[in-house]
């Protein structure tokens, strides 16, 4: 047994054993999916009263609206509390910091914020928040799996690989999504398709699975009419239009979304609003839409379902998206909580739909259903988003049942993505990182000089092959040196720009205080580490 545990530790998710571990972590990942949405559907409907909550923005448009109103600030009043004494920043986790934990982190995320973000996120979705369940569900499953690696003491590798196994499980109850959600996992969390880690994820994600179909049985969360035209394949240009404003839509959301973001926190900064009521002010505004608009309280899967359905006029179907985006925008600003996801779904079905009504109603010859074009624009936005074309193309098709019509949506996914890539940084997430500046988008070669502190690279004083600490000392009067906390991302550009072998380290005094000096740092240590990094990480990858 004492050798079984230590090839698991050290080989991890080359072993069967390792299995095991996988088949728990999605079975608890599976289980906190069902009761974050199955908390979301009791507070919806304690607050509001609905009895299906499905209907809610239905059943909300015959409540008062002052109830409207109250209930979205009560919620953000409750979340900003929440936020401020219980996280560093008042600020929701999300998938953003999990995709930072697995490249960065060893696979580990923030344990306590990512509860707490858990829980501001049930009672902002619960409160009429117009926001996805998906990002928090997520960063919960993430917390699940991180307690396990440091319980394990697992090493990198196997961390991530069971990171990966709770996001596809959590992405595969959310969506009875099985197939979607260990893509989701590969594709947008890890961020490669190694071999390795392809069995456990999977056996994470049909464990997740099987946990929502237990509740809700073996349904699909979007039903589309019988009659679905399929004689669409001269609609292909059509469809790759489509691809072309679906990104388009896409990237102006996430940048209306970061753009709102940004003018939220100069307001805040200038006005000396408390953080704690930021969140409250964001309710305030969406109550106040919803009392006018209600459907874009909530996850908004009553009015998503009206697109793919048809049931939509043109003019309702412009209307809906520009608002759902408002909303969403206003709730991810206003940090409140929630993902993107789910918006993204709503905004391009809603988008298709109005693409697709101007296209037959021009084309009517040769046009196949609007229904076809809502389901091919919920996911060329989303995949957009997400920046994952693979696994969001399968979660469409999950999610409704359909696969034959597969053509429209991979033709409007690929152009999509390609057009948004280029105008962010990839997709929402590693966008969102870049704003921190945190660079992940451009791969391994950006990021992983950020992972290395100088201390732990350079040669100590007492060191037998250190510098010569009288040339140590003049480099440090003309103000040539790195401090011992520094990264080797900061450090190298001094290699570069002075054109040095070596450069002093110093501990930097607190006040005015002088320097200290600890050592140097080699450009050949730091190559040589950097180079380390890069193999093993290509290992990793290929294995």
């Amino acid at each position: 047994m004492r050798n079984g545990w230590r090839v698991l530790l050290q080989r991890g998710p080359s072993q069967v054993q390792f299995w095991f571990i996988a088949l728990v972590i999605g079975i608890a990942a599976g289980f906190a999916a069902l009761f974050f949405r199955m908390g979301i559907n009791a507070l919806q409907h304690t607050l509001y009263g609905v009895e299906d909550v499905r209907l809610l923005h239905s059943f909300a448009e015959s409540l008062p609206w002052y109830l409207i109103l109250l209930i979205p600030v009560c919620g953000g009043l409750i979340v900003g509390f929440l936020l401020h004494y219980f996280t560093p920043d008042a600020r929701v986790r999300s998938v953003a910091d999990v995709i930072e934990g697995a490249a960065l982190d060893n696979g580990r995320v923030e344990q306590r914020a990512g509860l707490v973000s858990a829980l501001a996120s049930m009672i902002t979705l619960g409160s009429g928040g117009s926001s996805g369940r998906e990002g928090p569900v997520v960063h919960l499953a993430a917390v699940i799996s991180s307690r396990v690696s440091d319980w394990i003491k697992a090493d990198g590798v196997t961390g991530r690989d069971l990171l990966g196994c709770a996001v596809a499980a959590a992405v595969s109850a959310s969506f009875n999504a099985p197939i979607a959600g260990a893509l989701f996992a590969l594709e947008v969390v890890l961020r490669h398709f190694a071999v390795h880690s392809f069995a456990p994820i999977v056996i994470a994600s049909v464990a997740g699975t099987v946990i929502n179909r237990l509740e809700f049985g073996d349904v699909t969360e979007f039903s589309l009419r019988p009659d679905e035209a399929l004689q669409f394949y001269v609609e292909l240009p059509a469809f790759l239009i489509l691809g072309l404003v679906s990104g388009l839509i896409a990237v102006a959301f996430m940048r209306g979304t970061f753009w709102a973001e940004d003018v939220a926190n100069h307001l805040q900064r200038k006005t000396g609003l408390p953080r704690w009521l930021r969140p409250a002010v964001a309710g305030l505004l969406l109550g106040a839409l919803a009392i006018f608009f209600p459907h874009i309280i909530g996850v908004g899967y009553e009015t998503t379902s009206a697109a793919l359905t048809g049931e939509l006029l043109l003019y309702e179907a412009i209307i809906f998206a520009a608002l759902k985006a408002l909303a969403a925008t206003i709730t991810i600003a206003g940090r409140m909580g929630g993902g993107v996801f789910s918006p993204s779904l709503m905004l391009g079905a809603l988008s298709g739909l109005a693409f697709g009504l101007i296209a037959t109603a021009i084309f009517p010859d040769v046009s196949g259903s609007q229904t076809l074009y809502a389901l091919a624009g919920m996911g060329a936005v989303a995949a957009a988003v997400l920046g994952a074309p693979i696994s969001t193309t399968l979660i469409v098709f999950e999610l409704t049942g359909d696969w034959q019509t597969g053509l429209a949506v991979m033709v409007a996914v690929s152009l999509s993505t390609a057009i948004a890539s280029r105008l962010v940084h990839r997709s929402f997430f590693l966008t969102q990182l870049e704003r921190r500046n945190i660079h992940l988008a451009a791969g391994p070669q950006a990021y992983l000089l950020a992972m290395f502190r100088v201390g732990k690279v350079m040669r100590p004083m007492d060191h037998e092959n250190s510098a010569p600490q009288e040339k140590l000392l003049t480099l440090v009067e003309q103000g040539i040196y790195t401090d011992t906390n520094a990264t080797l991302e900061r450090a190298l550009p001094i290699f570069e720009n002075t054109g040095l072998d070596y450069v002093p380290v110093v501990q930097l005094a607190p006040g005015d205080g002088p320097p200290a000096l600890e050592g140097a740092l080699f450009h050949v240590d730091a190559l040589k580490a950097y180079n380390r990094a890069l193999a093993a990480t290509a290992a990793e990858e290929h294995s």
